[in-house]
């Protein structure tokens, strides 16, 4: 009875980590690649800074207003773009968002002032609205909780990635300038629009919505892997169900926001600066793409590590106010070093890299654990919405306290205290029994 006990566990185990293998390999790649282009359109601003801003003589306030002023519109769009995906279906709707967003990134080659400027960066963040909340609600409907961070780390790879080759990517745009009369920064906005159009494609054709439609998995592993989300969607619903309303007013949920708000601060502004931070050091216009990528770099491996680690023990606060604790410091230290230690610097900047990376991969885990339903839609889409719009504080508060002050150091110590009110509020929110996960088979 033991032996028979044993080979059908291990049967199981088999049946479970072949699905999450082929779900993880058929589904990460095309959303970590839609996600590549919306990241290499979103922070093609930051390469394109320092010659638009000369071209319409923008101070740094300017800039940090208008590079995070997209984050209106995504205040505006992302609840009904996620509502609406969980009823049409992630395939449509992301292709849909994914060629929206091409379009009025391109559309940013042909701002004239600073109002055009920002009109053009609010409607890139309309077009864009729902795909982040989007993939993240998609991703509880594959994959059990006990995968989801390690899988939101290979998908947030792409991010990194993004950051990693789109400045040298952009370096050479750049030197496209006088190229049929157009700017090199103008070169960078039309090219880089195209992977998004091609990656709409993509998803509209390869892109499933349902376990239950996966003709790609075999019947036994479409069943296996329903019942299992079915088995802890009641168990959460179990402990409370929340309805649409209630997932936007509870405390837990308000906190998470504050946490994901103050991050946003913190992690745009350092994606968005990271150019001219590292051209402030004196690296030669023709190395800044490349320097700047290398905290994020770092990132890349530490966010990949933190993701599996957090799902290996199934803890998840102090992974998560560990990362931010540990961006806060890396800020902390850039300003006592000072830009007289260029190396120094740079490895506290990795330090910052990698635990505001390190931080999200944790966070969504928290409440896709919570909410279930029109409530999860709702309710990561309200989190990301709110919690973006730090996205444009952020930039503008290091855009005003670096015009106002001549120097990085009040700008960074302004982010890494965001980070820090960030590690307390993830603390504050504490942990919940529907957080809890079931061992993993690994795959």
């Amino acid at each position: 009875m033991l032996e028979t006990a044993d080979r059908d566990r291990g049967k199981n185990d088999l049946l479970e980590r072949e699905t999450m293998r082929r779900v993880a390999w058929r589904l990460v790649p095309i959303l970590g690649l839609g996600y590549f282009c919306n990241l290499l359109d979103r922070a093609n601003i930051a390469m394109a800074a320092p010659s638009m801003n000369a071209d319409f003589k923008f101070s740094a306030t300017v800039y940090g207003f208008g590079a995070g002023v997209l984050y209106l519109g995504y205040l505006v769009g992302e609840i009904p773009s996620n509502l609406l995906l969980s009823k049409i279906g992630a395939r449509i709707w992301i292709a849909r968002i994914l060629i929206s967003w091409g379009i009025a990134s391109g559309l940013t080659a042909f701002i004239w002032n600073e109002w055009s400027f920002y009109g053009v960066r609010v409607l890139l963040g309309l077009a864009e609205a729902g795909f982040f909340p989007g993939v993240v609600l998609y991703m509880t409907w594959w994959f059990p909780s006990a995968y989801r961070t390690r899988i939101l780390a290979m998908f947030y790879s792409s991010i990194v990635i993004s950051l990693i080759i789109g400045p040298p990517i952009g370096t050479l745009l750049l030197h496209l300038d006088g190229v049929f009369g157009l700017r090199g920064w103008q070169w960078l906005f039309l090219v880089e629009m195209l992977p998004s159009i091609v990656m709409c494609v993509v998803i509209w054709f390869y892109l499933t919505d349902r376990p239950a439609d996966a003709h790609w998995l075999t019947p036994e592993q479409r069943a296996w892997l329903s019942e299992r989300l079915q088995a802890e969607r009641q168990q959460r619903e179990s402990i409370r169900r929340f309805t649409l309303v209630q997932s936007f007013c509870s405390p837990k949920i308000l906190m998470l926001t504050l946490a994901y708000f103050c991050h946003n601060v913190s992690q745009q502004a350092l994606v968005f600066f990271m150019p001219l931070i590292v051209k402030g050091l004196g690296v030669s216009p023709n190395l800044v793409g490349v320097v700047s990528g290398i905290p994020f770099a770092f990132a890349l491996i530490a966010m990949n590590y933190w993701g599996r680690h957090s799902d290996k023990t199934g803890e998840r606060t102090w992974h998560l106010a560990g990362g931010w604790l540990l961006c806060a410091a890396g800020m902390g230290a850039c300003i006592l070093i000072g830009g007289s230690h260029p190396v120094a610097l740079m490895c506290a900047l990795c330090f910052a890299a990698m635990g505001t990376w390190c931080a999200p991969v944790v966070f969504w885990s928290i409440p896709s654990a919570m909410l279930t339903g029109t409530a999860a839609a709702g309710g990561i889409a309200m989190i990301n919405a709110i919690g973006n719009l730090g996205g444009w504080v952020g930039p503008w508060l290091f855009g005003v306290a670096k015009d106002a002050t001549g120097s990085d150091n009040v700008a960074l110590l302004c982010l890494a205290s965001g980070s820090l009110v960030a590690a307390v509020a993830a603390l504050a929110a504490g942990h919940d029994r529907r957080m809890e996960n079931i061992p993993d088979r690994g795959f």
